[in-house]
């Protein structure tokens, strides 16, 4: 078990994009690394599923150019971001009532001249707009007091189709929180980043193969081919330290450092042996959850939608994906409903036909999908409101770390926050 160079033996519990972020990282270190996985894939909450006999994901995600340690440990492991992911600039589509394209400018000129050329806007919303952005820009995107998202609009007269089809939607996609409790702080981080960065930064990155092959998949075989493993199908359901390192389960086993990379509402019962860990189960036990539903509609294959991502309004729907578009699978839209609503009332089956109502109405004479197949992510990511307390990478315990989307982070529950977590966990660990 000892380490070749260091004298070290982690075990990282969880092959999630965390998990798998701190392996790569400790492997890239020269550490050797063991990853527990309890499923039989890779990938946590953002992996490939089997449906219909084709891969796909278990949730449609979407990338942005600001994400740069996901794109980094791609490139790491061997993953070409420029192969496997479609990037274009920002745009955002509501087919006959709002439309905005940044075009090619440097930030955040691009937001300016994609806001002075939107359409669906009145020219006083446009001039609100820039207002806020100015505001923000000029706090160095901070509030003294952390509040909701759609309250922070309210005080920057962000009302009407501009906070309708621009912010409340950012906010929903990428915080999986409603406006009305989503964190400003946090949102307003995002923003920075995205919106007020380098211009690329704003681009949209869509996915043109299944999520595994995007990260996973390659982290496993570069943790595999610098000496560690990966063990699908081995739950760690207890944990303990001995005087001679971290005991999982009954193994004889012995590992000097941990990173516990799994859900939060995993974490209970591996911790539940350390009372010193106490407040962080207290801190996650108050965590509320969002879903994620995602349903895949094929059909024949010349139904195609005018752009890769379409928002949409007024119904269940907030977004489409034309698949054909990104990875050529023709016909095959992916409809994607973030956070909590009325349709987590419906069975999966009628939510299915009135997705393609939905669709029908923006699309008429659409025939019956081939099939269709709803996934529904119960706890996606955690409720990012203002003021949760998200515990650290490094606990109370000498050499046991935590790695997850939901760590202490300016960012809420994303894969780029799942990477950066598990980065800084593994960077804590190595100082040590």
């Amino acid at each position: 078990m000892q380490d070749l160079v260091h004298g070290v033996s982690v075990a990282v519990i969880g092959a999630g994009w965390a998990g798998m972020a701190a392996a790569v990282t400790l492997a890239q270190a020269g550490t050797r690394v063991t990853v527990f996985e309890a499923a039989r894939h890779l990938g946590g909450r953002a992996r490939s599923v089997a449906i219909e006999g084709i891969e796909l994901d278990n949730g449609q995600h979407i990338l942005i150019g600001a994400y740069r340690e996901t794109l980094r440990l791609m490139r790491a492991v061997g993953a070409d971001p420029e192969q496997l992911l479609l990037r274009q600039p920002l745009a955002i589509e509501y087919p006959g009532k709002f439309s905005l394209h940044a075009p090619r400018l440097p930030a955040p000129l691009h937001l300016l001249a994609g806001l002075l050329t939107a359409r669906g806007l009145s020219w006083s919303e446009r001039i609100a707009a820039m207002r806020f952005m100015t505001a923000m820009r000029g706090k160095a995107y901070r509030i003294a007091t952390d509040l909701p998202v759609a309250e922070l609009l309210a005080q920057h007269g962000q009302s009407g189709a501009l906070a309708h089809y621009l912010w409340e939607p950012l906010c929903v996609s990428a915080l999986n929180t409603p406006a009305a409790s989503a964190s400003a702080q946090v949102f307003l981080n995002l923003f920075r980043d995205a919106l007020d960065g380098a211009r690329a930064n704003g681009d949209f990155l869509f996915p043109r193969a299944d999520l595994g092959q995007l990260f996973p998949q390659p982290a496993a075989a570069f943790v595999c081919a610098n000496g560690g493993s990966v063990r699908l199908s081995t739950p760690v359901r207890t944990m303990e330290k001995t005087g001679d390192g971290f005991v999982l389960d009954t193994s004889q086993e012995r590992y000097t450092h941990v990173v516990l990379a799994v859900g939060p509402h995993q974490l209970d019962a591996l911790l539940d042996r350390f009372a010193a860990l106490a407040p962080i189960r207290e801190d996650v036990a108050a965590f509320t959850y969002e879903p994620i539903y995602t349903c895949y509609l094929q059909y024949p294959q010349e139904v195609s939608m005018p752009q890769p991502m379409t928002g949409f309004d007024g119904g269940y729907v907030q977004w489409v994906f034309d698949r054909g578009r990104l990875n050529g699978r023709a016909g095959l839209l992916a409809a994607v409903i973030s956070a909590h609503g009325a349709h987590q009332g419906a069975s999966l089956e009628a939510l299915a036909d009135a997705i393609h109502r939905e669709l029908a109405a923006f699309m008429p004479g659409l025939p019956a999908p081939l099939w269709s197949r709803v996934i529904a992510e119960k706890r996606a990511t955690f409720s990012c409101r203002p003021g949760i307390e998200r515990p650290t990478n490094r606990t109370a315990i000498d050499h046991l770390y935590l790695a997850g989307d939901y760590t202490a982070s300016d960012y809420p529950a994303t894969l780029e926050s799942a990477v950066r977590s598990g980065v800084r966990a593994a960077r804590e660990l190595l100082q040590t």
